[in-house]
């Protein structure tokens, strides 16, 4: 089916998707799992069933999506930030940010020492090890740093099954993550640090609040808020070229929360609808990547990765939840800190956006970019420690 690599194609099917899943989170048994949730389950279940295509035959639409769409969807939703919001989360989240860094050290660690994954088929174990390190404390763009500096990304049936098993791991941890604070919160209530805008609004009213139009939507609106984005990214971009210290989504950030402040920008409408389609497309491509059939290609070393990085991110999970809870911090924080760490700068806030807190949103993306800048370092030092 040739037509399945169609651009028209795949972009009607995941804007189905997205109000397929609109429509469902908004039934009775579905709200509780949130449409970012379901986007991110029927992109995986549309892919491995072939009607789009996976990360094994990804088109170069995806590449877009994920070069277009999610920084925009940032972006616009950041139009919405007041800096003032920050002082309430920001330290600690970048507290509980750090303490996932650790935890996801001392889990690849501990696991390398259980499993021995150099003796079940994995080559350059230890370079895989920092692999995993480095997309685990703050994103993809980190592991595929590690694998260019140990020469991984060569090795093309290694390098397949290492991105398969990530993708596939990393995407059922954001879905869990989705779900674990409201659980904790149920059976160990702390107190939420959420902004007065949200502090006393039920998370059905958050959810209104934040998907539903405020007033009459402009097409000036639209046509201000795109051209406001797109300049921004071109400046971002523009900037990296001269300064490649300084990476694009930092400029991007900061552009939008300084436009953030200006009553000008605050007074254009649409900005959160079209941050949200944006950021649901980015989750269903997250979904499509869940490429159960590269895995199975991969034979027994897939399966000895699946068990190893399942072993990562529990422990990682285990020790940021168990940490967090001593410290007495808010659940949402503490999983917004571990989603940082394993999906990165781009699905903090949107992890934020979907458990009903905007208002950590930017202390999300802030702990994101840490990780970012920092992950690749970390991952090289240990593959040299296992080496």
């Amino acid at each position: 089916m040739s037509f399945i690599q169609e651009p028209a194609y795949i972009l009607t099917v995941l804007l189905l998707l997205v109000v397929f899943s609109e429509w469902l989170a908004t039934r009775k048994f579905f709200k509780h799992l949130g449409a970012a949730l379901i986007i991110i389950i029927a992109g995986a279940i549309v892919a491995n069933f072939k009607i789009i295509p996976s990360s094994y035959n990804a088109p170069v639409l995806y590449s877009r999506i994920f070069e277009y769409a999610a920084p925009l969807g940032i972006f616009f939703l950041l139009l919405e930030v007041k800096l003032k919001d920050l002082k309430l989360a920001g330290l600690p989240m970048l507290v509980m940010f750090f303490i996932g860094a650790a935890a996801t050290v001392g889990g690849v660690l501990i696991s390398f020492s259980l499993l021995s994954p150099q003796h079940h088929g994995v080559h350059q174990a230890y370079a895989v090890a920092g692999m995993y390190t480095g997309t685990y404390i703050g994103g993809s763009i980190n592991l595929n740093a590690v694998a260019l500096n140990y020469g991984v990304n060569k090795d093309g049936n290694l390098f397949a099954a290492v991105n398969a098993v990530d993708n596939i791991v990393g995407t059922v941890w954001m879905m869990a993550i989705l779900i674990i604070p409201a659980v904790l919160q149920r059976f160990i209530p702390r107190k939420r640090k959420v902004t007065a805008e949200f502090a006393n609004l039920s998370d059905e009213e958050i959810r209104d609040k934040m998907f539903l139009p405020s007033g009459n939507i402009r097409i000036t609106d639209i046509a201000i808020l795109l051209a406001l984005g797109f300049g921004s990214m071109f400046i971002a971009s523009q900037l990296s070229k001269y300064v490649p210290a300084i990476p694009s989504i930092i400029t991007l950030t900061t552009l939008a929360l300084v436009m953030a402040q200006l009553p000008f920008v605050q007074q254009q409408k649409g900005a959160k609808l079209l941050g949200l389609l944006m950021i649901m497309l980015f989750l269903a491509v997250i979904g499509a990547y869940c490429d159960i059939h590269t895995l199975l290609q991969s034979g027994n070393m897939a399966g000895t990765l699946l068990i190893w990085v399942t072993a990562i991110v529990i422990l990682h999970g285990v020790i940021i939840f168990i940490a967090g809870g001593l410290l007495k911090q808010d659940w949402d924080i503490i999983a917004i800190a571990s989603n940082a760490n394993i999906g990165g700068s781009a699905s903090a806030p949107v992890c934020a956006i979907s458990i009903g807190r905007p208002d950590l949103q930017l202390p999300g993306l802030l702990a994101g970019s840490i990780g970012n800048a920092i992950g690749a370092y970390v991952g090289i030092l240990v593959a040299e420690i296992l080496k």
